[in-house]
């Protein structure tokens, strides 16, 4: 393959991000770690280290062991909202974090300038026009726009919406990164031809050999259907629920009968309406570990994005993304 087409729509996001590929790993909690991650870059793509809820030492333990594994770049993705995020921001720049993604809110000036002033690239999630423009602002390197078909945490509107609204005003002025329902490369090459630097894809990379998630987990994910990975379903709108996409299993039926009998407790006085919001809230806590890890399918949380039913068997990451390379080049190729 020459890859000449693909090689020039992708250009500016291989040269931020120093790689062949122009696809980034979403960071995903407890599988984008040191192997998928290390697996992707060596591969010609670009891993993200998935931070969560790691305090900083762990990061940084997490970081060094992903070096011994990789030459290539890769990246840190760091959550607006944790505790100590400050700190978070200081271990990248003692071990040279190269690309910190920065996710979960609206990040600081005074973050985004944090990282800038070691020579870090800033790259932020942008769910609006309005707030990519924003972002541009405050000196983010590249946007990411993630639709609503990914997994995890998702906003209200579709990539291929938000993909029209924010790449023909801001994909000439700084790189901007498609995700969210993205599993094969004829999608790729689509943004790319709309102006995208690149793609991001996580829900792909959950069964490649050298991720680490159980084998219940994989198996679940290659038996999904992409009407299988659903948000979250909130009861009432006085106890809102942050929609979170996975696959359904006998916890999500669990939790909608959670909500309902909290709610009840509420209204019948046995609780405050702060105890039931909370008592809401942490019915998900290590829910994603139990699957993810423990193998628990039924009871832990299968986040997926709906390009789960693109997802056939367990494959080497190179070989995943060679696929999608493949068809991004084919596809390119084969228009007249």
């Amino acid at each position: 393959m020459s890859l000449e087409k693909l090689n020039k729509l992708w250009q500016r996001g291989c040269e931020l991000l120093g790689c062949k590929y122009a696809i980034m790993g979403g960071a995903m909690s407890w599988v984008s770690e040191r192997h998928l991650v290390a697996a992707i870059s060596n591969a010609g793509a670009f891993g993200v280290i998935a931070c969560s809820s790691m305090p900083p030492d762990l990061l940084r333990n997490e970081i060094r062991e992903t070096r011994k594994l990789t030459k290539k770049p890769f990246g840190v993705n760091l959550i607006i909202m944790h505790p100590k995020l400050d700190e978070l921001v200081q271990v990248c720049k003692e071990e040279n974090v190269s690309h910190v993604v920065l996710a979960g809110g609206l990040p600081s000036g005074k973050t985004i300038q944090d990282i800038k002033s070691y020579g870090g690239k800033v790259i932020c999630f942008a769910p609006a026009l309005v707030v990519g423009k924003k972002l541009m602002r405050s000196g983010a390197d590249a946007l990411v726009i993630e639709g609503m078909e990914a997994g995890g945490h998702i906003g209200p509107v579709t990539t291929s919406v938000l993909a029209q609204e924010i790449l023909p005003e801001l994909a000439s002025l700084i790189p901007v990164f498609v995700a969210g329902g993205i599993g094969r490369g004829e999608a790729i090459a689509s943004y790319l031809e709309m102006g995208a630097a690149g793609v991001q894809l996580g829900t792909r990379f959950v069964c490649a050999t050298e991720s680490i998630a159980h084998p219940n987990f994989k198996r679940a994910f290659i038996r999904a259907a992409a009407r299988n990975a659903m948000p979250s379903v909130q009861v009432d709108p006085d106890f809102p629920v942050i929609p979170v996409r996975a696959i359904e299993n006998k916890a999500t039926d669990a939790f909608k009968r959670t909500q309902i009998e909290t709610i009840a407790e509420f209204r019948s006085g046995k609780l405050s309406k702060e105890e039931a919001q909370l008592k809401i809230e942490h019915f998900w806590a290590g829910a994603l570990r139990k699957a993810v890890i423990d193998g628990d399918v039924e009871n832990g949380s299968l986040m997926a994005g709906q390009s789960v039913g693109m997802v056939e068997r367990e494959q080497p990451t190179q070989e995943i993304i060679d696929e999608l390379v493949h068809q991004a080049d084919v596809f390119l190729n084969g228009k007249k």
